[in-house]
């Protein structure tokens, strides 16, 4: 028997021999572990640091040639000059401009944000007309779900629906919410020309004297009082703004915008509409705040559904879908099953070949080498995500390997080579030292390179490699501080005869059976027929080789898993109206539900969790020809399908039956469906 002298022999013995030292590791551990799992945050993806800053300029009636000589070339140049600035990407188009300006990683992008308004501010040779530039930083909005309320009543009541239900989320927390599909009425001012010359005022007095009446004018704090004083009376209803005195005549009567103007206000329906079935509707947008868990805010957002539903009108519902919390609950719930899975197996297979109290401390190092991770997770801020439940269930059929290397070493040197149980254990932890820490740094240093992605995917992605090393290092430290205590404890008990070792003592039998009798002569075929054995192994890999070459194995970056949602986007035709775009919509509508049902009657179940169609946009990422168009010719179809698991067909079958189903107005230029897809983009380092 060889000895490894060292520090490192020196500290296996210690915690090898002493009980005490080892056990309160063991609950040091678990305790740390119990502790961080509630007070990790969920959610869906990782915090990702947006590293763009948007500017944005809107002229109205300017077309996109203009907007580009007038404004996008004068800011642009300035924009570049902004320290920190690696790239940017113009687009203009009718009535507004847009520059995308893309920082160094890492960046300070409060520093960034003030000193790209500082350019803009700059650059006073803009069009008049044009408005002010607008800079905004982008944002991690992480979707929590979306919650639609619908039902026979009018857009402007499900207006103060939605406005009270967002109330009551933020009284329960819930801080991020956007209200879709309502926009604020619009009061439209028109002048005959007879009037303009009869009353003898222009649009620009007109315009002026509106403007300096609508806002009430700041007039500065009260020192003291926490608060901020305001001069003048806002003036916003239709009434008030007719009575806004334009002129007063020499004979004391008063010219208002009402003795020259028609007013007139528009409804709350007149851009983006969306609808359920015949019913009008309002989506909520729910999503997580930088320090909010999905998990919990969903729960939140279900119990004030719930109690908001029971004040509501017959008829009006409120339904949460899109819910990203459910996919975090199952993939945790996929975390437990596993786990529990691999106790079993682990337990089940040691049992066999090992007594049985082996067997359990060597499966403890899964509970263990997990919370410990999870522990470590929660003290370096990372949170529990699709990435990193997905780094854990990966290292599940990990960490038990090196606790069953030094488990059974120390049990073969007890009963083939007669060691005392404390020096069996100490032994093999020795020995095994070496090779397993070896076997764990090539797994760590394979996972470390994920580090070098960089990009938006690569911030995406580090919960992975972070998850796999503190996960293989809790593994490390549980099988040689741990482990080897608890094995010479074992190992002393299983010269008893007891009833439960049966199974592993009739296992052992059989399988040195099958060793003697059938493995080592099959070895000793493989050594004299080498060279073709060597033969077959080249013709396999070469076999392989060929399928990649020959396009049977398909190379793709990355692979997202089939999502339940799909999505048609359509763009009506220059000309086209709001009434047209209605129609296509429903005719969305009709072919969907039509297809439900011959799915129903062929599948036995409906595979349509959820239908919203809307007009005045498009549904996710736009059409190339939506830039060119006007609102009211744009719309969408968004549909929620029944998980893949509870459907023998994908959601690519379901969309090609439904584009055949879809009959085309005259008035439709371009209809396309996608799946949506969750994963990120970006480039590579």
């Amino acid at each position: 028997m060889r000895h490894i002298p060292g520090s490192a022999s020196g500290l296996l013995s210690y915690f090898t021999r002493h009980r005490t030292v080892a056990n309160l590791l063991l609950v040091l551990l678990i305790g740390a572990g119990v502790l961080a799992v509630p007070n990790m945050r969920a959610q869906y993806f990782p915090d990702v640091i947006e590293d763009q800053i948007d500017v944005r300029v809107s002229w109205d009636g300017a077309g996109a040639q203009d907007i580009d000589n007038a404004i996008v070339q004068l800011l642009e140049p300035t924009l570049l000059a902004v320290e920190g600035v690696v790239a940017t990407e113009s687009l203009s188009r009718e009535g507004s401009a847009r520059i995308e300006l893309e920082f160094e990683p890492n960046y300070n992008m409060a520093k960034a944000l003030d000193d790209v308004q500082t350019a803009v501010d700059t650059v006073d040779n803009l069009p008049e007309e044009a408005d002010d530039p607008r800079v905004t930083a982008g944002g991690w909005r992480d979707r929590v779900t979306d919650v639609v309320i619908t039902g026979p009543v009018g857009v402007d009541q499900l207006g103060r629906f939605a406005d009270e239900f967002v109330v009551r989320l933020f009284a329960e927390g819930v801080t991020r919410t956007t209200i879709r599909g309502v926009a604020a009425p619009q009061i439209i001012v028109e002048v005959p020309t007879a009037n303009l010359l009869g009353y003898d005022v222009t649009m620009q007095q007109i315009s002026e004297a509106i403007s300096a009446e609508v806002d009430a004018a700041p007039a500065g704090d009260v020192s003291g009082a926490n608060a901020r004083v305001r001069a003048g009376v806002e003036k916003r209803a239709l009434r008030d703004i007719s009575a806004i005195v334009l002129r007063s005549e020499p004979d004391g009567t008063k010219l208002t915008v009402g003795d020259v103007a028609l007013l007139r206000e528009e409804g709350i329906d007149r851009e983006r509409a969306y609808y359920v079935g015949d019913h009008p509707a309002i989506s909520v947008r729910v999503d997580r705040s930088a320090d909010g868990d999905a998990i919990k805010i969903q729960d939140a957002v279900a119990e004030v559904a719930r109690e908001f539903q029971s004040v509501l009108p017959e008829g009006t519902t409120v339904d949460l879908i899109r819910t990203r919390a459910e996919a975090i609950t199952n993939r945790l719930d996929l975390l437990l099953h596993n786990g529990l899975s691999g106790l079993v197996l682990v337990v089940g297979l040691l049992f066999l070949f090992l007594n049985a109290r082996t067997a359990l401390w060597v499966a403890a190092g899964i509970p263990t080498s997990m919370l410990a991770a999870l522990a470590l997770m929660y003290a370096s801020g990372l949170t529990l995500n699709m990435i990193s439940l997905f780094a854990l269930i990966i290292t599940l059929g990990i960490v038990v390997d090196d606790a069953i290397v030094v488990g059974e070493h120390a049990d073969h040197l007890h009963r083939r080579h007669g060691l005392g149980p404390v020096e069996a254990a100490e032994t093999a932890a020795r020995r095994m030292a070496l090779p397993v820490f070896s076997s764990t740094l090539t797994t760590v240093i394979a996972f470390f390179g994920l580090t070098a992605i960089g990009g938006r995917f690569g911030e995406m992605i580090s919960d992975i490699p972070f998850t796999v090393i503190v996960v293989l290092l809790a593994s490390l430290v549980e099988c040689f501080l741990i482990l080897p205590n608890h094995m010479a404890h074992a190992i002393a008990k299983s010269t008893e005869q007891h009833w439960y070792d049966w199974p592993s003592r009739m296992v052992n039998r059989g399988f040195r059976w099958m060793r003697e009798t059938l493995f080592r002569p099959f070895m000793a075929g493989v050594i004299a027929a080498r060279y073709a054995v060597l033969a077959g192994a080249v013709l396999l890999l070469a076999a392989q080789a060929a399928s990649f070459i020959r396009g049977d194995v398909v190379w793709r970056f990355f692979n997202s898993p089939e999502q339940p949602s799909v999505s048609g986007n359509f763009a009506m035709a220059p000309g086209a109206t709001r009434a047209d775009t209605l129609a296509q919509m429903r005719e969305l509508q009709r072919a969907t539900e039509e297809l439900g049902r011959e799915y129903e009657e062929k599948y036995g179940r409906n595979p349509l969790d959820y239908v919203i169609a809307e007009i005045g946009g498009n549904s996710g990422r736009e059409l190339a020809e939506a830039e060119n168009k006007e609102p009211d010719q744009l719309g969408a179809i968004s549909i929620e399908l029944i998980e893949p698991d509870f459907r023998p067909y994908s959601s690519f079958q379901f969309v090609a039956d439904l584009q055949e189903r879809v009959a085309q107005m005259p008035m439709l230029e371009v209809l396309s469906f996608r799946g949506w897809r969750s994963g990120p983009g970006g480039g590579c380092a």
